[in-house]
Parts: structure tokens; C-alpha cells; sequence
């Protein structure tokens, strides 16, 4: 912090970490509201005699005998067919089954409604289990959105300051420039790197191009801003919010070759690239359950779902983590997709790479290929999943390639990694789609047939600027 800046505590950090406190207060109601049963109660097992007797044995000559002296004999014997259903199914055994023949003149038709009302009360069972991790899923989601904006309160807290001085020297060469700025705020990030924001407008009627505007931002505070290039790339009459960053040292290009299963047009894996906060960037590949068009609505429902919560500001794993309960709450059946992430930080040069499920992603240092496999299930399958994550340091001019399962199934057994190790090690190609598209077809070519599964390769290259 240089003199003359000055911390600032907003109230709306305050008002925030309310907000938090409010939502872990109901995500421990949640839990506290029932927890799943995994055996029926005294009161349930009641019920089902009840249902049988009123059903079956009321008019029954032996009613009086078997529900009255024989009371202990007949709930012993009703115990004995519930254990038998636990462990056999409806089928019982034949001891269990001979046995109520021997006591019982209505042995059928006491058996039948025995398993009905058994049934009905596993199917209760279910339901409430369902709610109950229903439940546990919302509270999961509000625990960790909790969590979320409470590090992001404590993240704005830290990065807001005052300084009087820099922004009357920035008020006065916008003057200059024909702006009129009606506030500014000046932010710093970990990193130590400068954000201003600047809500001002055109003093006549006459556009002023972002670029200028930020050309003199730069002069003032003697550091490379940039633009985030949201909005409209020029000054008006009404007051626009400008945010300005402090321009990365590094930038990245993506390249992509896919092929689908068989050849097809339709592939049931999906990428995206997304520019974050704080300068960073986010891609990310998507493998679908199976092939073909249901795949690809699965692995594009989870790109939407994940680019959204990116550009809201959730932190990438707690995005990958709330998908992953939505799925799993969201419907009976069970339609997995692996993620595949990297977040490079422009900034400094690292790389994060984070695997739900995701096959192997490859590196090229200069002449060196390491890969990097990962042992996490996809996400859809458990309420709560392990996400690996590694972080790796990066220089211009190297490349992270990532690939789906369909072109590592595609290479023999015990020789995939080795062998696509030495497919990008041998390339001289420097263009990220070039690259892609000659990882494909030296795999396509390995194989000389038809691929058996949707098959993509993703190449991204990290240069300076």
C-alpha cells in the first residue's frame, strides 16, 4: 500500500457477511430436519400387523386364538416373514414359508398382504430418504454459497482503499480529456495488481472511446491498464461504469479438433473458454455419458451451468461441487459427465489444472511432456465428490493439450499416456488448432479405423505479451 491510500471497510462487506451467517443458520436447520432412515420403527411394524389383521384375520375363526393366547407366537411369526423378505425377497424360503402353513389356515392370503404392506412401507422409506437427502443436497448448496460470499466479502474488504490524491489526479486529466467523472473506486488484489472502476460520462456531445479513456488511466497511475471489455466500447452522455485492470503479462490461444462416434457430426463432448476475475483464464472440456445427442445435451447442460457460475464469481471447484449436487438432487437415474479444467492466471504464469472424472491432461515445456492423470469419480454420481487439482508454473511458448476418454481408449492398454506423450513431443506446430487437429489424426491414424467413442483434443498455448 503506497502513502496516501487508506483502507476502506464498506457496509456493505458488513451486510454481507449477514447474509452469510443467515444462510449457514439455515443450512444447519436443514440438516437438523431429519435425518435418512435405514431401519422401519417399532410404530411402523405395528402398523404392518395392523393393516394385515384388519385385512385378513378379522374374519378369520382363528382371529381370538392368534391375536389373543397366541398374541406373542403370531408377532414372532410376523417377524420371521419381514426378516425372510429382507433377505430373501418375496420368494421367501421354504422353512419360513412351510412354518406359516403350520399356524396359519389363511397362509396365502396372510403372506400377500404381509408383502403389500411391507412394500408400501419400504416405498415410504424411500420417499423419506429422498427428502431427507434433498435436504442435505440444498444445505450442502447453502453452506458452500455461505462460504463463498464470505470469502468474496473478506476478498472486497481487503482489495478496497481511498486515495484522495490519485483520484483527484485522475478526475483532472479526464477533465481534460472532455470527461466528467462522477465517482471512482480504486481496488488491489492479491497479487498486488491495480483495478479502477470509474463511473463518468461524456461532457459533450461527443463519443469518447474507451481506449482513450484507459490510455489516460494508465498515465496517472503509471502502470498498463486495460479495459475488461464488457459493454460498449465508448463514452456517452450517460454515466457508464468503466472498470479498468491492470493488463496481464500473458495471454492464451485455444485450439480444438473433435471427431463423434463412427464419424458422426453429433459428439457428446463440449468445451468453453472463459475470461475470469483478477486475470485469469478458465477452459474446460466436458465428457458426456455415452455418445451422440443425449451425451451432448448432458455435457452442454453442465458447460451452461459451469460458465454461469464462473462469470457469477463462484470459485471454480465450488462451481464444479454445486453442479454436481444439482445433477445428483435433480432427477432419479444417474447421468454422469466428466470436467476437465484449466485456469491459467495471466498474470503469473501458473496453471491450475482441476479433474472431475477427466482423463489425462499433457503438458510441453520446451522438449519435455509430463502427464497428469486423475483417480475422481464424474460429477452426477455422489452427492459429494473428491475433485483433484494441481498447479503447474508456465512459460511462453508452452502448451497444455487436454483430451476426452475416447482418445485414450482409442491407444492400446498400457501404452496410451507414453504414446500421446511422444505425439506432442514430436510436433514442431506452434498454432494451438494445428496442434489439436495433428494430435486427432495421428490418434485416428494409430487406430485405422472408426472411432468408438466421441474423441476431442483441446491445445492451449501461453505466450507473453
Amino acid at each position: 500500500m503506497e502513502d496516501g491510500q487508506v483502507l476502506h471497510t464498506s457496509p456493505y462487506v458488513t451486510q454481507i457477511e449477514k447474509f452469510a451467517d443467515s444462510l449457514k443458520q439455515l443450512s444447519h436447520t436443514f440438516l437438523q430436519m431429519g435425518e435418512k432412515k435405514k431401519a422401519f420403527t417399532s410404530e411402523e411394524i405395528d402398523g404392518m400387523f395392523e393393516t394385515v389383521k384388519e385385512k385378513v384375520c378379522q374374519k378369520c375363526e382363528k382371529y381370538s386364538w392368534c391375536w389373543g393366547e397366541n398374541f406373542v407366537h403370531t408377532y414372532q411369526m410376523g417377524y420371521e416373514i419381514l426378516s425372510a423378505v429382507d433377505s430373501y425377497g418375496n420368494e421367501l424360503n421354504t422353512e419360513t414359508k412351510r412354518k406359516l402353513k403350520q399356524c396359519c389356515i389363511m397362509a396365502p392370503r396372510f403372506l400377500r398382504k404381509m408383502l403389500e404392506a411391507f412394500h408400501d412401507a419400504r416405498q415410504n422409506m424411500m420417499w423419506t430418504n429422498r427428502m431427507a437427502q434433498s435436504r442435505e443436497g440444498c444445505a450442502i448448496q447453502m453452506d458452500t454459497f455461505a462460504d463463498m460470499i464470505r470469502m468474496t466479502a473478506k476478498e472486497l474488504e481487503d482489495s478496497l482503499f481511498i486515495d484522495d490524491r490519485l483520484e483527484k489526479r485522475l478526475v483532472a486529466a479526464m477533465k481534460k480529456k472532455g470527461i466528467r467523472v462522477l465517482y471512482t473506486n480504486f481496488f488491489m488484489n492479491r497479487e498486488g495488481k491495480y483495478e479502477v472502476h470509474i463511473t463518468a460520462r461524456a461532457m459533450q456531445d461527443v463519443n469518447i472511446t474507451l481506449k482513450e479513456m484507459v490510455r489516460t488511466v494508465s498515465e496517472v497511475m503509471g502502470r498498463r491498464f486495460v479495459s475488461d471489455g464488457i459493454g460498449a466500447q465508448t463514452l456517452g452522455r450517460e454515466y457508464t461504469t468503466v472498470i479498468c485492470q491492470e493488463g496481464p503479462v500473458f495471454y492464451t490461444l485455444q485450439g480444438v479438433a473433435r471427431i463423434g462416434k463412427g464419424g458422426s457430426q453429433i459428439s457428446g463432448d463440449n468445451f468453453m473458454t472463459l475470461a475470469l476475475q483478477g486475470g485469469r483464464q478458465a477452459v474446460a472440456l466436458c465428457d458426456g455419458m455415452g455418445s451422440g445427442e443425449n451425451a451432448c445435451r448432458e455435457s452442454t447442460l453442465v458447460i451452461e451451468l459451469l460458465e454461469e457460475l464462473l462469470e457469477a464469481g463462484f470459485p471454480e471447484k465450488t462451481a464444479i461441487q454445486m453442479i454436481n449436487t444439482t445433477l445428483v438432487m435433480g432427477r432419479e437415474e444417474i447421468h454422469y459427465s466428466t470436467i476437465d479444467m484449466s485456469v491459467f492466471d495471466l498474470y503469473t504464469g501458473k496453471c491450475e489444472l482441476i479433474k472431475a472424472g477427466a482423463s489425462a491432461t499433457f503438458i510441453r515445456q520446451k522438449d519435455q511432456v509430463e502427464h497428469l492423470s486423475s483417480t475422481s469419480l464424474p460429477i452426477g454420481v455422489l452427492h459429494q465428490i473428491e475433485i483433484d487439482s494441481v498447479e503447474r508454473q508456465l512459460a511462453s511458448g508452452d502448451f497444455v493439450v487436454m483430451v476426452t476418454d475416447g482418445v485414450m481408449d482409442a491407444l492400446p492398454v498400457g501404452e496410451q499416456d507414453i504414446l500421446l506423450e511422444t505425439i506432442i513431443q514430436g510436433t514442431l506446430l506452434v498454432n494451438p488448432k494445428e496442434m489439436a487437429q495433428h494430435v486427432l489424426e495421428q490418434v485416428l491414424n494409430w487406430t485405422g479405423k472408426p472411432p468408438q467413442d466421441d474423441m476431442t483434443v483441446l491445445a492451449i498455448g501461453i505466450w507473453e505479451n
